[in-house]
């Protein structure tokens, strides 16, 4: 009996240690869809140097899904060691497997705030000026698993329009992600359409970060052929998540990589988070309970 306790434990002690080699070895970054995948590759790759000295793994790979669902099913696989979620991708997954990933971080607006807007836009020269323009015309949302780009409008416009969605609008849909959703809205496929800014700073310049800015500073956008038709109340900030299964050690490094980012590699904290922020504040499952709650109500797990 003794015998069988002993090697039971030294089971369990190898197994512990392979465990702990598979973290070291390679590390697994998700990137959300949202915009074209060699933009987000290329935003990301400033990372891959400072992960393998900072957490000592040989490899650092990058995953660029389609849609926001990819990323989402990586992390509830265990096959993604970190991703930058919107606060409703994470409660998705939570509401799945409460287990699945711990968020530890998200980001600060430059005037202090931990949260974002989704913010309506529509073509300058379609006439439409106001939300109630909108009134049986065709409107487009990001990703059904963003919070700018569908949770909140879903459950906050109807205030604003006076009534259900359904029945405002003459018809919705989904553009593909944020970017692809604000050049159909250019092309006219939507008459309107909801996609994300930090509300910080002016319009015409794609507000200090988001979506918006993104595509500015790319030169894919000008944003005097928009017009902003509403803004959402705050939402927060969606969270850094890591695996939950991951080491102690590994998550601790790589926490601490992440705040001081701003500070030792600004251009790459600017890069990967699409604007100018002041850095990150801890975060725990607390920040998004009313999201997660919402999620619940609206559209379930």
């Amino acid at each position: 009996m003794l015998k069988k306790a002993l090697l039971g434990a030294v089971a369990l002690i190898a197994l512990a240690g392979h465990v702990q080699a598979e973290d070291l070895k390679e590390f697994r970054v998700g990137i959300l869809g949202g915009e074209n995948e060699a933009d987000r590759l290329r935003n990301f790759q400033c990372m891959e140097g400072h992960l393998k000295e900072t957490l000592g793994v040989e490899k650092v790979s990058f995953f660029p899904a389609a849609d926001y669902d990819g990323v989402i099913q990586g992390l509830l696989g265990g096959t993604l060691d970190y991703a930058e979620l919107g606060a409703s991708g994470y409660a998705k997954i939570y509401l799945e497997n409460a287990e699945a990933v711990e968020p530890i971080l998200t980001t600060v607006q430059t005037d202090g705030s931990t949260g974002y807007h989704s913010i309506m836009v529509a073509r300058k020269d379609s006439g439409i000026t106001k939300i109630e323009d909108l009134k049986g015309k065709k409107l487009g949302f990001a990703d059904p698993d963003s919070t700018s780009g569908y949770l909140v409008p879903l459950v906050t416009l109807p205030e604003a329009v006076g009534g259900p969605i359904k029945e405002f609008f003459g018809e919705t849909g989904f553009g593909g992600g944020h970017e692809n959703l604000v050049l159909e809205v250019v092309k006219g496929t939507f008459d309107a359409g909801t996609t994300w800014g930090s509300g910080v700073g002016e319009f015409k310049d794609g507000y200090t970060s988001g979506n918006l800015r993104k595509m500015v500073d790319k030169g894919i956008l000008d944003m005097n052929d928009l017009v902003e038709l509403w803004k959402s109340p705050l939402i927060p900030n969606g969270p850094i998540v890591v695996r939950a299964s991951m080491n102690d050690d590994m998550k601790t490094k790589f926490k601490q990589f992440m705040m001081d980012l701003p500070k030792t590699d600004a251009a790459c904290f600017s890069a990967i988070q699409g604007g100018d922020f002041t850095g990150y504040v801890e975060v725990n499952v607390d920040f998004y309970k009313p999201i997660i709650d919402a999620r619940k109500a609206t559209i379930g797990g």
